[in-house]
């Protein structure tokens, strides 16, 4: 336990952005051969990556250590922190937990890795192991996705209930210990589906969205669930005191796949931003806008981003019928200051950046290119090797200052969308000019990188209590 605030807890975004940079990024991967043959690495473990991010050293932009998971299987996903800034919220302090361990839920085998990233930041090591027997016995819960550090406890989303059905929900994890302390939900109302979540911890106000159940998401998209209007479409509204459903914000069936959740950081603002992967109309995906206004929640669209004719032959199965590869909008994240929303085109494999000053009108700042379903768009270190996979998971330096970008979803998803394969990478963005740093081009043979996360926290880790 350490009796000294961790130095890298801040009690706002604004002074978080004054944070000295990252040196390290921390990266998951999963094996892909594990889940799909008879290959000799299929019994291989899943990693963490550790990349050394520090243009001043000799080691940069390359992979400094990989803790191979004991288990196979696992689909390492999302992660996240043991603690983070929201130890400081004044409503439930704990100001002597310390960002140390890593929380690494496996997707598909809901087993859950507690990783120490001390002493040694560069060689990580497992510290504990909860079994997913353990996780349901206690939860309720498998499938376990989302991981953010609450002021008074380690809250995670899971997609399934331990029949591997609905309803998915939220539990907690303790401080401590790291033992699941059970669901989460008191009255849960009509939510069923689960996906992301986060919070107005100011205003013990939560959000969750949907996705679907374990049965209709890990053998990939079902198009006649899809097209019928059968993922989920609907942003949550909960008392995160009390536990209890207030409402739910129904986008229509149109929309499908309600996926990140990314409120303002300012305590004060009282807004933030839902991503849709597919309208079932068009194929377009979107980004909707949460607010509150006359003491009632709202919701409403505010970016629209169309599909792009193709070629069918240059298309997947899935798409050929359609004669378009849709942007599949998978992942968004909102910079410190609430400035900047960069949005990640999968399919089309484009990231795309908005200025959000206003939130109801978000202004079109420019877009990135690498991969994508047709294009297969290069790097510039590379220039003569077409990319697969494209622009999935996001994340922001707390200054605002770099992205960082990988580009496998999740392995079944995969396999539909390129079905030749993906090779797994990791880029870097200077976000000032919006353009990929030539020298930043992190390779991950045999394994695909998902979810980023930064030394000292970035800025989809914290949440803050102080304007």
């Amino acid at each position: 336990m350490n009796w000294t605030i961790d130095p890298t807890f801040y009690p706002s975004a604004r002074l978080a952005m004054n944070a000295p940079p990252e040196k390290l990024a921390y990266v998951v991967a999963f094996n892909p051969k594990a889940l799909s043959s008879d290959h000799p690495d299929k019994k291989r473990g899943d990693v963490l990556a550790v990349i050394d991010v520090d243009p001043d050293s000799k080691s940069y932009a390359q992979i400094l250590s990989l803790l191979e998971m004991p288990y196979s299987g696992d689909e390492l996903h999302h992660y996240g922190w043991n603690a983070c800034s929201s130890a400081l919220c004044p409503n439930a302090p704990h100001p002597h937990l310390e960002r140390r361990y890593l929380i690494v839920p496996g997707l598909r085998s809901s087993r859950i890795y507690i990783i120490d990233t001390k002493p040694d930041p560069c060689f990580p090591s497992i510290s504990k192991i909860i079994e997913p027997e353990t996780l349901m016995k206690r939860t309720g819960y498998s499938r376990p996705h989302t991981v953010h550090c609450g002021p008074d406890g380690i809250y995670i989303s899971a997609l399934g209930n331990n029949e591997g059905e609905g309803p998915g929900g939220i539990f907690i994890m303790d401080h401590f210990s790291f033992e699941p302390l059970g669901m989460w939900e008191i009255d849960r109302g009509p939510q069923y589906y689960a996906y992301d979540f986060w919070w107005h911890i100011n205003q013990d106000i939560l959000l969750s969205s949907e996705w679907g159940t374990p049965p209709v998401i890990e053998n990939g998209v079902v198009g006649s669930l899809l097209m019928d209007g059968q993922y989920g479409h609907s942003l949550h509204v909960w008392d995160l005191r009390k536990r209890k459903h207030l409402k739910a914000l129904d986008l229509g069936n149109e929309y499908q796949m309600a996926l990140e959740v990314r409120p303002a950081h300012d305590p004060r603002r009282l807004y933030g931003f839902l991503g849709v992967v597919i309208s079932r109309k068009d194929l377009s995906a979107s980004v909707w806008l949460w607010f509150k206004e006359k003491n009632d929640w709202q919701i409403q669209k505010v970016i629209e981003i169309p599909a792009l004719k193709a070629n069918p032959e240059a298309l997947p199965p899935l798409l050929q019928p359609f004669g378009m590869v849709p942007p599949l909008v998978t992942d968004i994240d909102l910079s410190l200051d609430d400035k900047y929303l960069y949005v990640s085109c999968w399919g089309t494999g484009e990231l795309h950046k908005y200025d959000v000053s206003d939130p109801f009108h978000p202004v079109f700042e420019g877009c990135i290119k690498i991969g994508g379903i047709v294009s297969r768009t290069p790097h510039p270190k590379m220039p003569q090797k077409p990319l697969l996979g494209g622009p999935q998971m996001v994340e922001i330096s707390r200054d605002g200052k770099r992205i960082y970008l990988t580009n496998s979803l999740y392995w079944a998803w995969d396999e539909q969308f390129y079905p030749a394969g993906i090779e797994g990478w990791l880029v870097k963005i200077k976000a000032e000019s919006f353009e990929l740093e030539k020298d930043f081009f992190v390779e991950f043979p045999g394994f695909r990188p998902h979810q980023v996360r930064l030394q000292g926290g970035d800025s989809s880790t914290d949440s803050f209590c102080f304007p």
